[in-house]
């Protein structure tokens, strides 16, 4: 039984609208809501697009975030930026959204441009979320950041996260052209990231048919586009279809909210200072092979979605395919850390997560992701 759990149960998930000979077993009752955002896919057009999301919003004086200026300098030619932030942190230090908002403050910023991976726009979103302003995203990785409304802050190694509709970028430009330069490495783990917004999205606390709808879709294009990433780092059919992809996986996670997977990573990103996507990457098949046995309905869509006989058979099939992280000792977690671990993730974690969620399920868990053992073990 998957990764040694002993007890499973099922839980009530909403049911798609026709099963698989043709019949509705049951009427659909569930509320989803879609959230209020521009989103334009302009490849080449990067700075051209942002302009123009900029002129809508009635932005003059734009504080622009970026970890890479000079990467970032044909995003923000045609604005007219009063100041360029650089001072970007992983899991976003409280510390270091202190020093942005002040910034934000001294220059009169009236938008925030957003230029970069995860940590960039959680900066961005850090700054919204005290100072109402809009922000537009441009984003350079796969972390799907930009298409939610969750922000996060770092403490004294605890990561906090929220739901506030003051972060949500008002628009997005995604341009894959940004992404030839990523390493495919840093690509791999990115992706591989915005596959665990599919797959929390199937089970995750507010989940619904249309997010588990575009979840599969998600999944289908992470699956087509990451190989041809590795295959051909330069090409931008492997690059668009991995961004189509991650947006899709954002957006059905913004509506679906976290589950057990995120929380994990949560804790473990926040407490020990894990690198964000090569700890999704990693933790993923463990939460999976726990999880879809208990809900077989959804395990067989996304095995189709990955073009396999089960999710986990899919999802190790694609890791192997793309040279995926493996192991959390591998990214710098020390093992006697692995205890101090358990009681906040116990204590995040859902309480509709298909398997109950109890110290022993979370220590086996860590233990085989700690080793890199298979999942199915």
């Amino acid at each position: 039984m998957a990764i040694g759990i002993r007890r499973e149960r099922r839980v009530a998930l909403a049911l798609t609208a026709v099963d698989d000979a043709g019949v509705t077993p049951e009427p659909l009752r569930f509320a989803h809501e879609t959230l209020p955002q521009r989103v334009r896919f302009a490849p080449g057009d990067a700075g051209e697009a942002v302009a123009e999301e900029v002129r809508r919003l009635g932005g003059t004086r734009v504080m622009a975030i970026a970890t890479n200026p000079h990467r970032a300098a044909p995003v923000l030619a045609g604005l007219s930026v009063a100041v360029l932030h650089s001072d970007v942190v992983m899991h976003v230090p409280l510390a270091v959204a202190e020093r942005a908002r002040s910034v934000a403050a001294e220059y009169d910023a009236d938008v925030v441009v957003s230029v970069g991976g995860g940590s960039t726009t959680g900066l961005a979103k850090a700054v919204a979320l005290s100072t109402g302003l809009p922000v537009v995203a441009v984003p350079t990785t796969y972390s799907g950041s930009e298409a939610t409304d969750v922000w996060g802050l770092t403490e004294d190694g605890r990561k906090t996260t929220g739901v506030d509709p003051r972060v949500l970028p008002r628009a997005i430009v995604y341009d894959a052209r940004l992404m030839l330069g990523l390493p495919v490495e840093t690509s791999v783990a990115s992706g591989l990231n915005a596959l665990a917004h599919c797959v929390d999205s199937m089970w995750g606390p507010r989940s619904d048919p249309i997010d588990r709808a575009l979840a599969l879709e998600g999944i289908r294009a992470l699956c087509a586009g990451l190989p041809r990433v590795v295959a051909d780092p330069r090409g931008l059919e492997g690059r668009e279809q991995t961004l189509y992809g991650a947006y899709l996986a954002a957006v059905a996670f913004a509506s679906a909210g976290s589950g057990l997977h995120h929380k994990i990573c949560h804790v473990l990103g926040g407490r020990f200072d894990l690198p964000h996507a090569e700890t999704h990457a990693v933790v993923l098949p463990y939460v999976l092979a726990l999880n879809a046995p208990a809900v077989p309905e959804l395990d067989a869509r996304m095995a189709q979605a990955f073009g396999a006989d089960s999710a986990l058979a899919g999802l190790e099939a694609l890791r192997r395919e793309v040279g995926a992280p493996r192991s959390l000792a591998a990214l710098g977690l020390a093992e006697r850390d692995l205890a101090s671990a358990v009681a906040p993730i116990l204590e995040a974690a859902p309480a509709d997560n298909p398997v109950p969620v109890t110290a022993e399920v979370v220590e086996t868990l860590l233990r085989h992701a700690y080793e890199g053992t298979g999942p199915d073990a």
